[in-house]
């Protein structure tokens, strides 16, 4: 038995003021009429249910009708009794309560029209009685009304304790109710109707984030997180949307330390552990059910938001990823397996630990397996192309670790990426950034990627002879910026022997026009690079001074490191001793007026700002093969 709350309020500006008036009606509704009817708002049950005609429409008259409570009865008692073969008694509650307000509205019908009568008598003079310039409503019904019941209730501390006394007290009902009549359902069914309620009420806390401290003070939240291991999965699913609402993004913007405190004391009462244990419990054949699974990642996704170690935390507690594991090989395309993936790089984006504990549980196969059905296929929908975006996310991730790198060459993942290429569906650009990952710093990649004929594919690429995209500007420039790195993670990788020799002949070939565009390219980013140069000498002529860390990175983003990464490619090329190679580079360089003290520069400032994230020693062995292009140049 499900609890269908109508609320209708309605506003009228009578001479002294704004006022407002609520009515209320409550009907009980059995299954399995009452979700479809319970969860819809009162416009969409107008677009569903015509005869229920919103107040709204009739605003212009300023007048409470009796004509408008009776078709709104009307409605909601043919939506009931038409929808679903009931017997005269499941109905006679609701017929009881449409009965007397129907007869409280004649009742008053009739006293508005007896006063308004006797007004009229009284009023000799020829001027309008307020009843009847308001629309003939008698306006001291209506302040009554507002008198009875405040339209507005300010939410403070003492309705907060107020909220919590009585979804407690329902709480402590129903717990009772259970344990004396453990294997009589209906005995404790109307426990568990009152307490949907309360946790429904307590919804509205979101509204005031301000006062999450007080509502930890009170401590109340382990009780609400018992309720996810509740034996009715609908109190749990209640739970799971009022953490939603309560950690809501939009919500906690702006309430940065109340965030914090509810957030901190969610996670010392194991909300992830349980979480978890109730989304293992959710079926995917029940609509709330699988509305449920969405709203519980997106709790997490908002604890993540607030507290960033959460990301490895509920890895660390829960099963989790093997979870997403399990959603994500599932063929068929639907909404969670969108957000699972979403979550997923989420998790992923900025945790080595996550990345490796992932990679151990056989997840580059797993991500890898999920990719593939999109090989030689678009996706049908914004949505599925979104959660493919989102697994390549995740791969690029799991190409971080070296482990994970020779689990991606072991699953033959540099095949399917070049697969992938020669395809030249949706997915090119993302192959090649996949590609990127795994052959920066790791040779046996740029070793695989060369035997299995992935020059061929990937220098056309290089040529700028690129599948067309929706957003063309955009991702042709993050295509050309990957292509130059993986061409630059080929001469770091491939160092001597026939693969070497096939690399540098792609160079020659055609007339050196490799070369041609590498010269093409190295000039575009380095205009790019001096505009920006200018750009903060004007900032700094008007007193907004930059350290020399912010410039620097100023310039990488206007595309430093591409030309830095031009220059090592130049660098490689010069030191191959091939003089035809030589020879049209400096041609090159004459032409666009140029020397190689301007290639030399670009090379120092690479070297003197290489990092030691991989430790002082391949910091060093990087500086030393920077140090010999610049020495050879």
């Amino acid at each position: 038995m499900q609890l269908l709350v109508i609320k209708v309020t309605v506003r009228f500006k009578p001479l002294f003021g704004i006022r407002f008036a609520r009515a209320s009606i409550k009907v009980d509704f059995p299954d399995p009429l009452a979700p479809s009817i319970a969860t819809d708002s009162s416009s969409s049950l107008h677009r569903r249910y015509h005869s229920i005609k919103p107040y709204s429409e009739l605003s212009h008259s300023a007048t409470l009708t009796e004509d408008w409570f009776t078709a709104t009865i009307t409605g909601l008692r043919s939506i009931y009794t038409h929808s679903i073969n009931i017997q005269e008694n499941e109905v006679k509650g609701f017929r009881k309560i449409s009965g007397d307000l129907e007869h409280s509205m004649e009742a008053t019908n009739e006293r508005n029209h007896y006063n308004a009568k006797r007004k009229r008598d009284s009023n000799e003079d020829g001027e309008d009685s307020p009843a009847v310039s308001n629309g003939g409503v008698d306006l001291s019904l209506l302040e009554e009304i507002e008198k009875s019941q405040q339209s507005v209730e300010i939410l403070d501390v003492k309705t907060l304790k107020k909220l919590v006394l009585s979804f407690e007290r329902r709480l402590r009902d129903n717990i009772a109710a259970r344990l004396k009549y453990p294997d009589q359902p209906e005995k404790f069914a109307d426990s568990e109707i009152e307490l949907h309620e309360e946790i429904e009420k307590l919804k509205i806390l979101a509204g005031a984030p301000e006062l999450y401290p007080d509502l930890v003070n009170l401590n109340t939240i382990p009780a609400i997180l018992d309720l996810l291991t509740h034996d009715n999965t609908d109190i749990a699913i209640d739970v799971v949307g009022l953490l939603q609402d309560l950690t809501d993004e939009d919500v906690l913007d702006e309430n940065d330390e109340p965030a914090r405190i509810l957030v901190d004391c969610l996670i010392e009462n194991n909300v992830l552990e349980s979480l978890l244990q109730n989304l293992l419990r959710l079926s995917e054949s029940d609509p709330d059910e699988v509305a449920a699974v969405y709203s519980t990642l997106s709790t997490i996704e908002n604890l993540i938001e607030v507290k960033p170690a959460v990301a490895e935390m509920v890895c660390e507690r829960t099963k989790l990823l093997r979870w997403i594991i399990g959603k994500i090989k599932v063929r068929e395309f639907d909404s969670n397996k969108q957000y699972a993936s979403e979550i997923l790089a989420i998790l992923l984006q900025s945790s080595a630990a996550n990345q490796k504990r992932l990679g151990q549980m056989n997840g580059v196969d797993v991500v890898l397996q999920a990719v593939a059905m999109y090989k030689s296929r678009d996706p049908k929908s914004l949505d599925e192309e979104e959660m493919v975006e989102n697994l390549f996310d995740c791969l690029c991730c799991l190409l971080m670790p070296l482990e994970n790198k020779e689990r991606f060459l072991k699953a033959e993942g540099v095949e399917l990426m070049i697969i992938i290429m020669n395809q030249k569906k949706l997915c090119y650009g993302s192959a090649i950034r996949a590609l990127d990952f795994a052959m920066t710093n790791y040779p046996p990649a740029c070793e695989r990627f060369v035997d299995v004929m992935g020059l061929k594919t990937a220098f056309p690429a290089f040529m700028g002879k690129v599948p067309t995209t929706k957003n063309k500007k955009r991702s042709k420039e993050e295509l050309e910026e990957r292509l130059i790195s993986l061409v630059a993670s080929l001469f770091g990788g491939v160092l001597r022997g026939s693969r070497r020799e096939r690399l540098l002949s792609k160079f020659v070939e055609n007339e050196y026009e490799k070369i041609d565009r590498l010269m093409e390219l190295y000039m575009r980013y380095s205009n790019r690079v001096k505009e920006e140069s200018e750009r903060m000498n004007d900032l700094e002529l008007d007193d907004l001074e930059m350290d020399e860390d912010e410039k620097y990175n100023r310039k990488l983003e206007s595309g430093l490191y591409s030309l830095q990464l031009i220059a090592v490619i130049l660098g490689h090329l010069w030191t191959s001793e091939h003089p035809k190679i030589k020879a049209r580079i400096e041609l090159l360089l004459k032409q666009q007026k140029l020397t190689k003290n301007d290639v030399k520069n670009v090379l120092q400032e690479y070297h003197d700002n290489i990092g030691d994230l991989d430790g002082p020693d391949e910091k060093e062995k990087a500086q030393a093969k920077i140090q010999r292009f610049i020495t050879a140049l």
